[in-house]
């Protein structure tokens, strides 16, 4: 009886474990594409955006405007084609965080009675495919996993097989 609900499930974690790389590249590129043309925006009209900052009481204005829209302009871009994601995807995390508590702190206050605006906020589908994206990683559609590719073939071939066989024990 057990067999067929087992063969089900390993079936079920096959498929799911084969779309993980689709669907990482899909988020990234839906979301960091918009995050993109966010940050392009900014820089394009940096004026506005130090002005913002300096409204919201966020120190050295000028610096921290350049910054975050170069980090979502150019950090999207890396994020899109899969290159040092998790650093990336940090610093979008803490940026969109930052986000969330000065331009939109009424939402992050009322996070558990009315969830519903902290999740309709703008910074919100950045901050949750980031946090994917740093989780998980960026998948195998991605630089990283090339580089990962091609270091840890470099690095198996100078161990040799001997101590494979070694840590394949461990």
């Amino acid at each position: 009886m057990l067999s067929p609900i087992r063969r089900a499930y390993e079936l079920l974690v096959s498929v799911a474990n084969l779309l993980q790389a689709p669907f990482l590249l899909l988020l990234r590129l839906y979301f960091f594409w918009q995050l993109f043309e966010t940050g392009q925006g900014k820089l394009s009209n940096i004026g506005r955006v130090i002005g913002f900052f300096r409204s919201l009481g966020i120190p050295l204005p000028k610096l921290n405007a350049y910054f975050v829209s170069s980090l979502e302009c150019f950090g999207s871009l890396l994020l899109i084609v899969g290159l040092a994601s998790r650093p990336i995807a940090l610093m979008i995390v803490i940026s969109m965080s930052v986000a969330y508590i000065t331009a939109d702190f009424e939402a992050v206050a009322s996070i558990v009675s009315d969830p519903d605006k902290f999740v309709k906020a703008d910074p919100f589908p950045f901050l949750l495919t980031a946090l994917i994206v740093l989780i998980f990683g960026p998948g195998l559609f991605s630089i990283d996993a090339l580089l990962k590719g091609i270091f840890y073939r470099k690095s198996e071939s100078k161990i040799g097989p001997s101590a494979k066989v070694q840590s394949q024990k461990l």
